[in-house]
């Protein structure tokens, strides 16, 4: 099969993001400046040749994706499972918040995120499970395409570790800044995708 180019793109800033507080699943939309960074990054990636775009369908990420469609005249879908980890209580909190209520919890979080899960929220299995049966089906459906994926911090974070071979707790520390983006090059061999960064 041939390769297929995917740019893993994360949403622009939101009002959240400047204030430290956990978004998850909750719905902010871009501030100003996220809006801002959206119209530079379609510019950044008009060289690409992207083929197709899916999107989270939140809005900090489905407003970055319209942007970049619109400026590269692209179809963009939807794609439910390419959404932030649910993060439960933890949702709409400051960071300090979450720290104060929860500090054994949120210490194990940043140490090791893959034991512990945020009160009502999801475990990092169940999105690296979504996340990853989304992109295969998006690597089926486009052989050969360039394909952007406009999601989030986490499932950006589960993407690298897969077809990077980072390890796994890399999820916590990867720093991935607002409208950070990056290309791959996916092979899909007999079912199992590898990939290698491209600058």
């Amino acid at each position: 099969m041939p390769t297929t180019r995917l740019i893993l793109i994360r949403h622009g800033e939101t009002d959240w993001n400047v204030e430290g507080r956990y978004q998850g699943q909750a719905d902010p939309p871009l501030n100003e400046r996220g809006r801002e960074q959206a119209h530079t990054l379609a510019n950044e990636l008009a060289h690409l040749g992207i083929d197709v775009i899916y999107s989270s369908p939140l809005r900090r990420a489905w407003e970055t994706a319209e942007v970049i469609a619109r400026a590269l005249g692209v179809s963009l879908y939807p794609e439910p499972r390419l959404m932030e980890i649910h993060q439960g209580d933890w949702q709409g909190r400051l960071r300090s918040e979450i720290a104060a209520r929860y500090p054994e919890l949120f210490r194990r979080w940043l140490t090791e995120p893959w034991e512990v899960t945020p009160p009502g929220g999801e475990h990092l299995r169940d999105v690296q499970r979504r996340v990853y049966a989304a992109v295969d089906e998006i690597l089926r459906r486009h052989p050969g395409q360039t394909v952007a994926l406009v999601t989030h911090r986490i499932p950006i974070a589960l993407l690298k570790v897969r077809y990077q071979g980072l390890d796994k707790d890399a999820v916590r520390t990867l720093s991935l800044p607002n409208t950070y983006w990056e290309e791959l090059h996916v092979d899909v061999d007999s079912g199992e995708p590898k990939a290698q960064e491209e600058g």
